[in-house]
């Protein structure tokens, strides 16, 4: 792995200076240490339960429409070409890409808020801080230590992907409550420096779940007929590339076009990200990766242009999409499931599997309310539909 390090350039994050495992393991001959970690992550559990958590759309709603798997191999794909661009590691944003989505409950956002609500009274829920708590405590497949022991960038990565978590340095055996709680928890057994930036391949991670998933969404919205092609051309941003589409290829079937289209934003995003953080890593002049966590600003980013027309396109999306009726009816039944089902598991722990009761304490109870927030936030879809129905025969969802 040696010889694959000394191609990157010096403000990478090297597999051969990690941190290391929160527990001690010999070393892989083979493969370095943030390969390992994206195996770990592709053969777990909570990797194979993407397939069935909600993007945008519920499960039945088209087997064509993302899933939180499809769209994490989306992000994957676009750190890796970011990366390996600019020089940097791509198998650690890579592994990054990949467990991002891993704290998503299921019915996407509308689910998250409805378990934060009713987690309220006990630290509330956060998908990031989830994730750390599923790769540090909730995976169970080794015989030596809970969760994947992955290495301290991969997990610092998960955790402030989007930056820093607090204003100042803090301690790490007594974190304020201002850090969410699966974090927070997690800290005094390894400090991952929650005052500062990510490295470098944790924030082109961040930028590509962005560049995905503005992408697909328009891709998925017009498949699914909740806007048309000119409305969303009156997005500056869109309408330019639709514009150049239509002078190189004239009429084009629908589908063609739609791919067209999304195929040269996704370039157009991908290439202002590499032309602006070249222009930061130049003025920043980064002698290593620990020079990048300590900067005021992120060094990977879109350009102010990019950003303000990034935002145009979110409002659209926003207005007739996310809050388009059709969508909106779902997310409401999908919050109406989650807390349907987390008020019964907290005064009825025994209603959930043997493994989880396990696990619980009196009804009610603080240490009740987690561990059904963590059965709850690991169900599929499907598998929460199917839970709510059988323990609710009064059900309505369909």
């Amino acid at each position: 792995m040696a010889g694959y390090e000394r191609h990157l350039e010096p403000f990478a994050t090297k597999s051969a200076a990690s941190r290391g495992r929160l527990h001690a393991e010999p070393e892989d001959p083979d493969r370095s240490h943030f390969q390992r970690d994206r195996d770990r992550v592709i053969h777990c559990a909570t990797f194979r339960r993407l397939k069935h958590k909600t993007q945008v759309f519920v499960f039945h709603e088209g087997d064509y429409y993302r899933t939180r798997l499809t769209h994490s191999i989306e992000v994957s794909q676009i750190a890796r070409s970011i990366c390996r661009a600019l020089g940097i590691n791509d198998d650690l944003a890579e592994a990054l890409a990949l467990a991002h989505d891993f704290g998503h409950t299921p019915f996407g956002h509308a689910g998250e808020e409805a378990l934060n609500t009713a987690m309220e009274p006990f630290g509330g829920f956060d998908h990031n801080a989830q994730a750390i708590r599923l790769v540090t405590k909730l995976e169970r497949r080794y015989a030596n230590f809970e969760g994947l022991n992955l290495t301290w960038e991969t997990l610092e990565g998960l955790a402030k992907h989007n930056g820093p978590l607090h204003k100042a340095a803090i301690d790490p055996a007594d974190p304020p409550k201002s850090i969410p709680w699966g974090i927070r928890e997690y800290l005094p057994l390894q400090d991952l420096e929650v005052h500062t930036f990510a490295g470098p391949e944790a924030q082109v991670a961040a930028l590509s779940d962005d560049i995905a998933y503005n992408n697909h969404d328009i891709d998925d919205g017009l498949r699914a007929n909740l806007f048309s092609t000119e409305a969303i051309a009156q997005v500056p941003l869109v309408g330019r590339v639709m514009a150049d589409v239509r002078s190189l290829h004239g009429d084009l079937d629908a589908n063609i076009f739609i791919h067209e289209v999304g195929r040269r934003l996704i370039n157009r995003m991908v290439v202002d990200v590499l032309d602006q953080s070249r222009e930061r890593l130049g003025d920043l002049a980064p002698a290593s990766c620990e020079a990048i966590r300590a900067a005021a600003d992120p060094v990977i980013a879109f350009s102010e242009s990019m950003d303000s027309e990034l935002s145009e396109l979110r409002s659209f999306l926003n207005l007739n999409m996310y809050q388009h009726e059709r969508v909106d009816s779902m997310s409401r039944k999908g919050k109406r499931v989650v807390s349907d089902l987390f008020n019964l598991y907290i005064e009825e722990p025994e209603k959930m599997p043997r493994e989880w009761v396990d696990l619980v304490g009196t009804p009610g109870s603080s240490r009740t309310a987690r561990v059904a927030a963590d059965f709850v936030a690991g169900m599929t879809d499907r598998y929460a539909l199917l839970e709510h129905e059988k323990l609710f025969v009064d059900s309505e969802i369909s």
